[in-house]
């Protein structure tokens, strides 16, 4: 966030750790009161009401944490020069590429420099990584998930944002397309990011520094690695110093081969390593005068796994070979899926012989197994060539379609979360090798990851495993239900168009399958979508051929069955939004007790939001705003896996944000709008959810936070690419009332220009009520008469309209206008529907009648709201009350007013 300084950011860390002032003034070695200081800032410019709310706005990777490091397993030696070199590099470009052969020591080195270089950021292993989920594997590193309408990458970005940063991206050479693309946009959006690659062959990505990584020297490091290895593998090891020199002569240095040969060291010796390798892999092994290529390096480095492969016993090799099938992490139930023996204990003892033979690596705080690239690669050769490569894939496909039933058995949760992490990467790689066609596993599989996925927080991966598990399905019914998905995920992160079009399709698989309940719930949800969202549309569908939709729903439904009777009574009242009746009330009732007694909040929602549309064409604000609570509350108790839920949350929180503040009622708005900033849909890395708290925070006079939340809001929309969108104007016409409201003109400029940079559509009243309320605090303008006019002029559409005429009566009484008693009078209807406007209204009729009565009632009002500035200067217009308000206003860095 913008204003929070180095220490501060070191605070909030604390404060997400659940820590003390006392513990904290300990970590960060300082006083107790500059702890009390630092957390009172903060919660100041975060806009939250408590240290455990402080706590979850915290960074996951914060300050001076690297996120996705992997733990060494054994020592690292050697390569100063190159850390070095990366170092300087990195001094000069903002992208390093570290390349060399596979085995040659690249993701060691990138690790150890990332443990070593101080800056926070994260560490992605592209290895197991296909090329369409690169953005996945760096986002779930860093704990970063996708909000609608933000794209997951923009999320990653907005991490980033301006801080400085170093992110990793290990083994680029199998996707270095979606690699440099990725860098790229990153290395241009976020200015204090730095980015360590490796890979075989550079990015291309312009500014590029390539730092090559050889084998390591011999008559050092490569004889101090051997000779670690091999004491780790048998620490009664003795060695031959001149035999070891020439083994890793032989090896050419390359760690990988050294370790592989090391591993063998406790029963051969070294001077039986090195007359066993003299036989083995001819011209590959034979150290070439004046250097090799990495090729041919590469090539020898396959020759020693060839010739380690080649002493495996027979289980040995099978096991070996199967797992290749593994991208990533298996744990020993994955080994034993696809192993050619069944017994566990079987495959533990093999899986074991592997480890001490150095072919694949255990990690043994999370008990799993993996093969390293260049052993992987010999490994998947190996398979493809054998007989058992398409039951291996068979296996694998079975494995991971139970393995995504498993997780999604499983609580939601945060070790879930980590499980899914570990493994979907593999359970990708199953989905993206299962035959095109209807099959049971591929079908559960896809739509596990669909699930799954979603539950992630990666929308738009989800979309596209629930459309093609529609297409997988063996049943038609079963199409029906993952179109559903399908379209409630289009519609959170496109529009409601494409949701439309995916629910007709679904409609179609029904009418196809004879399935009359499925039919009559996709038609009542695709004539929800059409006349609740209409402004969705590029073309709205005609008025006949939803006609005949609603027909075909009805005349398909059991009329005893209720939850098909639920879904066309929600149908049913969004209809009469179209009708010549215009939207009707009963209906909407109807519809909402419908759906409770089936106990879907999903639908429950949708009702209350038909009755919060009745409410507003009403006029009945106060009654919309209801609605919009008990729509939250109804929606906290819902399934977050649910996609349905993705379009009722995110549009309830700014509905309820919108209706909370145009019924002055700035507890609840700042209440939905801080909700909104820790939802993990709508999300606190979008500049829509930092927007939303801004006007109910310059309203409350809480201006600091205000301007901190407006400058995120617009970075995060300037980094996004500016798109239109018209609640941006209100929150940066916020920014200029807090900006007025403490004198600074130039910067109250700055923001209503901002504001008309974002503006979307008409103009909003909002800019107007700024406009009004910092002309009354700073000075009645030279014409007060041309800016009343011109607001009167405007037909006002939006709910906050309901402030701005007891503001633009009190500005005419101020300004000593005629007819500024007709305006008092005119706002009196809408102040009674609003708590802020009714306080104003106050405030305005004792300006005009002297009546100190009408004062203290208007001073009630504003303490009653928590709009702190106001307060204070109705305090200035009581007899005694003028020291007080002074007082407050100066506190809050508040101009006093002249008006």
């Amino acid at each position: 966030m913008a204003g929070v300084s180095e220490r501060e950011t070191e605070v909030l860390a604390a404060l997400r750790d659940r820590l003390t002032n006392a513990q904290i003034a300990r970590r960060l070695h300082i006083s107790v009161r500059t702890v009390e200081s630092h957390v009172s800032s903060l919660l100041r410019k975060y806009g939250v009401a408590d240290r455990r709310e402080l706590g979850e706005l915290a960074p996951a990777s914060p300050r001076g944490e690297f996120a996705g490091l992997p733990a060494p397993r054994t020592s690292f030696i050697g390569r100063e020069e190159e850390r070095e070199a990366i170092r300087a590099a990195l001094a000069v470009s903002r992208l390093v590429t570290v390349t060399g052969p596979g085995g040659v020591g690249k993701t060691r080195l990138a690790a150890r420099f990332a443990r070593d270089h101080g800056l926070p950021g994260g560490y992605a292993d592209l290895v197991p990584v296909g090329a369409d989920f690169l953005v996945q594997a760096v986002a779930a590193t860093l704990a970063v998930t996708e909000h609608a309408p933000q794209s997951l990458e923009d999320a990653v970005i907005a991490h980033f944002g301006r801080e400085p940063a170093l992110l990793v991206l290990d083994n680029c050479e199998h996707l270095l397309d979606a690699a440099a693309g990725f860098a790229d946009r990153i290395l241009s959006a976020c200015p204090g990011v730095r980015i360590l690659a490796t890979s075989r062959e550079r990015l291309g990505v312009p500014g590029e520094r390539v730092v090559p990584l050889g084998p390591l020297p011999l008559g050092s490091d490569a004889e101090s690695l051997f000779r670690d290895r091999a004491l780790a593998a048998d620490p009664g090891f003795h060695h031959d110093p001149a035999a070891v020199t020439a083994l890793c002569a032989r090896l050419d240095g390359m760690p990988l081969a050294i370790e592989l040969a090391a591993a063998r060291a406790s029963a051969l010796g070294a001077a039986g390593l090195l007359a066993a390798l003299s036989g083995v892999g001819g011209h590959f092994l034979q150290l070439l005068a004046g250097g090799r290529a990495a090729d041919e390096r590469h090539r020898s480095l396959r020759a020693v796994i060839a010739w380690s492969h080649d002493l495996l016993g027979e289980h040995e090799r099978a096991l070996f070979r199967r797992l290749a099938v593994f991208a990533g992490r298996f744990d020993l139930d994955a080994a034993v899926a696809v192993a050619a023996h069944p017994d566990r204990a079987v495959v533990a003892d093999i899986l074991g012989r592997l480890v001490d033979k150095s072919l694949v690596a255990h990690e043994r705080a999370a008990n799993r197994w993996r093969m390293l690239e260049t052993v992987r690669a010999y490994a998947l050769d190996e398979l493809g060539a054998g007989p058992d490569a398409a039951e291996v894939a068979d296996l694998h496909l079975t494995w991971a379609a139970g393995t995504a039933s498993a997780l999604l058995a499983r609580p939601h949760d945060s070790d879930r979360r980590a499980e899914f992490d570990i493994v979907a990467d593999d359970l990708r790689a199953a989905l993206a090798a299962a035959p095109e066609e209807r099959e049971e596993r591929a079908h559960r599989l896809a739509r596990g990851l669909g699930r799954l996925t979603y539950a992630r927080r990666f929308l738009h991966e989800a979309l596209g495993h629930y459309v093609r598990a529609a297409r997988l399905a063996p049943l038609r019914e079963e199409a029906v239900h993952d179109l559903h998905g399908a379209a409630a995920i289009t519609h959170a992160i496109e529009a409601p168009e494409g949701a439309y079009r995916l629910l007709l399709d679904a409609a179609a698989e029904a009418r196809e399958a004879g399935d009359s309940f499925g039919l009559t719930v996709t038609l009542a949800w695709a004539l929800v979508t059409a006349n609740r969202f209409p402004g969705g549309f590029r073309e709205r569908p005609e008025r006949a051929h939803l006609d005949a939709l609603r027909a075909e729903a009805i005349a398909a439904h059991d009329p005893s069955d209720p939850v098909a009777a639920a879904h066309l009574a929600a149908a049913t009242s969004w209809s009469s939004f179209w009708d010549g009746t215009g939207p009707d009330r009963a209906l909407a009732e109807a519809a909402t007790r419908a759906a409770h007694a089936i106990g879907d909040p999903m639908l429950v929602s949708t009702g209350l939001d038909a009755q919060c549309a009745v409410s507003a064409a009403e006029g009945r604000i106060r009654d919309a705003h209801h609605d919009t609570l008990e729509r939250l509350a109804v929606l906290s108790t819902a399934p977050r896996e649910d996609p349905r839920g993705a379009v009722e949350i995110v549009d309830v929180i700014n509905t309820a944000a919108t209706y909370a503040l145009a019924a002055g009622d700035l507890p609840a708005a700042l209440s939905v709008a801080r909700r909104a900033l820790t939802d993990d849909l709508v999300g606190d890395h979008t500049y829509l959810a930092a927007s939303t708290l801004v006007p109910p925070l310059a309203l409350a006079g809480d201006y600091d936070a205000a301007l901190a939340h407006a400058e995120t809001a617009w970075t995060r929309w300037i980094h996004t690419g500016r798109p239109a969108n018209g609640p941006l104007r209100s929150a940066f016409s916020a920014a200029a009332l807090a900006h007025g409201m403490r004198g600074d003109l130039d910067g109250h400029r700055l923001w209503r220009a901002r504001a008309e940079e974002a503006n979307y559509g008409p103009p909003r009243p909002f800019a107007g009520l700024v406009d009004v309320r910092v002309a009354v605090h700073t000075g009645v303008p030279a014409d007060p008469s041309a800016l009343v006019a011109g607001l009167l002029a405007t037909t006002w559409s939006t709910p906050a309209s309901y402030l701005l005429p007891a503001a633009i009566a009190e500005l005419a009484i101020v300004a000593g206008l005629p007819g500024a008693a007709a305006l008092l009078a005119r706002a009196a209807p809408m102040a009674v529907l609003s708590d802020w406007a009714s306080a104003c209204l106050a405030r305005a009729n004792g300006r005009l009648s002297g009546d100190a009565g009408e004062l203290e009632r208007s001073v009630r009002l504003w303490e009653k709201i928590g709009a702190r500035a106001e307060r204070a200067i109705t305090l200035l217009l009581l007899p005694g009350g003028e020291a007080e308000g002074t007082a407050e206003l100066r506190e809050m860095g508040c101009a006093v007013p002249r008006g």
